[in-house]
């Protein structure tokens, strides 16, 4: 399997409207990190984690070809804001999203169109199906484990695929959420910045603890706003085992 990242950013992206930082004016792609999201795929099955509002932007950069499934792990718009945008891949049939209790009665709230039992004319044809943690899943041939963090007071679903996890706005994990990890090689979690805490999201150091924490080998930064800096110099600055993932990359898992 393999897993790309179509967006690292934080809520806002990077560059951000109306900054002239640094990191916002940069030349290196490396630095335009769009809303958090990936692509999970084997041979024969194609997963979307989240679905932001830059999806339109990152589907037209990715081959177009069915969606097998699309996991939700919360539902903050940055992380649903382009769900709207599936409706080309309804080409290949309904699109099944998977979500928690919370996030699915959220969705049903923010974008009733799409799920009312007479639907407007042309809404994607969605499939929502409610999923719990710990309660592991497979689809296509992909087998999934959900987990749970918490993002502030808000309960929201990391995934687990094999020997790598991804986990995206965590502020704190319960102990025993770690059960669920043990042996998890390759992490992708989230990082917004290096100082200042946050209410709701780690910092890098708190990531470096948490890899440290469940003894992943390798782990990529994403969820990051402008103001962790430049990438190059972030990955400089980080100790072995760490980078910041940037939008386009990929990597085995």
């Amino acid at each position: 399997m393999r897993l790309t990242f179509l967006g690292t950013g934080g809520s806002f992206g990077t560059p951000m409207i109306g900054c002239q930082c640094a990191v916002c004016r940069s030349n290196n792609p490396k630095d335009h990190r769009l809303r958090s999201s990936a692509l999970v795929e084997s041979d024969t099955t194609r997963l979307l984690i989240d679905c932001g509002p830059d999806f339109r932007q990152q589907a037209l950069n990715m081959p177009f070809r069915k969606i097998d499934g699309v996991l939700l792990t919360h539902s903050h718009y940055d992380h649903v804001g382009g769900i709207d945008d599936l409706r080309p891949f309804c080409k290949f049939g309904d699109i099944d999203i998977y979500a928690d209790r919370i996030t699915a009665a959220n969705l049903k709230r923010a974008i009733p169109y799409c799920f009312d039992k007479e639907k407007y004319p042309g809404v994607p044809n969605i499939n929502l199906i409610v999923i719990e943690p710990h309660k592991p899943l497979r689809i296509g041939d992909i087998d999934i484990m959900p987990v749970e963090v918490m993002h502030d007071k808000l309960p929201i679903l990391g995934y687990r695929f094999g020997r790598m996890a991804y986990i995206t706005d965590m502020k704190t994990i319960g102990d025993g959420e770690l059960a669920y990890l043990d042996g998890v090689e390759v992490l992708v979690v989230n990082a917004l910045r290096f100082e200042r805490p946050h209410h709701s999201h780690q910092l890098v150091d708190d990531a470096i603890c948490f890899a440290r924490r469940i003894g992943a080998r390798h782990t990529y930064f994403m969820h990051s706003c402008h103001h962790i800096g430049l990438h190059d110099e972030v990955c400089h600055l980080l100790p072995e085992g760490f980078e910041m993932a940037y939008d386009g990359q990929v990597i085995d898992i």
